[in-house]
């Protein structure tokens, strides 16, 4: 299956970053970026294009500016104009530093959109590529509930009418944040992080049945709700299961896979009168726990004298002691 790929409008890019418009061809709107790659074209200005990839946007820093300064008119108007002619698919000149007016020329010729900040190179940089990687990330959506617990993003997975959408109303009434219900949006922003969202069109609705629609917001306050959350940890909930060996000490350290990334993973069984609110909370502050150093299994094994890995750690052995 081919990769699907992503694109975010250049208006977009210049809201979120503060740009001023110098020259565009077009309305930037109409104008895409795919990369979510930035370029800083010292070697392309030099003549070097041999991997120079004209999907990036380019940004023109005071090295840049410097080196075009000083060069003869005649060859400055020959480097500029090889570097624009590739049609990449914004130029920025950072700092605020002064229009070169080979390089509005050169835009003007080859339509490419020149634009200028106040910020310097490297905060440029990093907030474009920190919002491109983002916009353009790849994803996936899952049917299930995004909620954050104690500053963990907990995504609550399982079939449908296991009680995801209830349980989630019930971490709300508890202060907890509800990210998104039913459509899960993941996103794979770095090599590590997964953030999850819920669509534009359902963002802070949950549907209860037997009570139809809820808006989150609108019910319990601005506080309830969040746009976006990393994804900490997931729970698979089931309907329990006479006989199955659930695990109950946590030393299996399962987890799942989610856009190539290994997320940390849990299954609760479902059963009345267990207050699955309540679990969560606790697998919530557990994990973050886990993640900071401290595992309460392995210091009981350690209490008690057993080895984690010498068998002996199945519950089933406990009533002697």
């Amino acid at each position: 299956m081919a990769k699907q790929s992503y694109t975010v409008p250049l208006s977009a890019v210049i809201n979120e970053t503060s740009l001023e418009v110098v020259y565009t061809p077009c309305p930037t709107e109409e104008r895409m970026v795919s990369s979510a790659d930035v370029n800083r074209p010292g070697l392309a200005l030099s003549g070097y294009l041999d991997y120079f990839d004209s999907d990036r946007i380019q940004v023109l820093g005071k090295n840049e500016h410097s080196f075009l300064e000083n060069l003869p008119h005649d060859l400055r108007e020959s480097h500029i104009n090889e570097l624009v002619s590739t049609n990449p698919p914004a130029i920025i000149i950072a700092r605020e530093l002064e229009v070169l007016p080979e390089l509005l020329e050169a835009c003007q010729i080859h339509r490419v959109p020149l634009l200028l900040s106040r910020e310097s190179t490297s905060n440029l940089m990093a907030a474009l590529i920190s919002y491109l990687s983002v916009q353009l990330a790849p994803r996936i959506t899952r049917h299930g509930v995004l909620v954050e617990v104690y500053g963990e993003g907990v995504l609550l997975l399982g079939d449908s009418g296991i009680g995801k959408s209830e349980t989630a109303i019930e971490l709300i009434k508890r202060g907890h944040r509800l990210i998104a219900d039913d459509a899960v949006e993941i996103r794979r922003v770095s090599a590590k992080t997964l953030v999850g969202s819920s669509p534009d069109n359902i963002r802070h609705f949950i549907e209860l049945r037997g009570i139809g629609i809820v808006n989150v917001r609108r019910m319990y306050g601005i506080g309830a709700v969040k746009n976006t959350e990393k994804i900490n940890m997931v729970i698979q909930l089931e309907p329990w299961e006479q006989g199955r060996n659930y695990d109950r000490m946590g030393l299996d350290g399962e987890t799942i896979n989610i856009l190539g990334i290994e997320v940390p993973s849990i299954t609760i069984p479902v059963s009345p009168g267990r207050n699955l609110a309540i679990i969560i909370e606790s697998a919530a502050m557990n994990n973050r726990q886990k993640k900071m150093g401290y595992n309460a299994a392995q210091e009981l094994l350690h209490k008690l004298g057993m080895a984690e890995d010498s068998g002996i750690a199945d519950t089933s052995h406990w009533e002697q002691y």
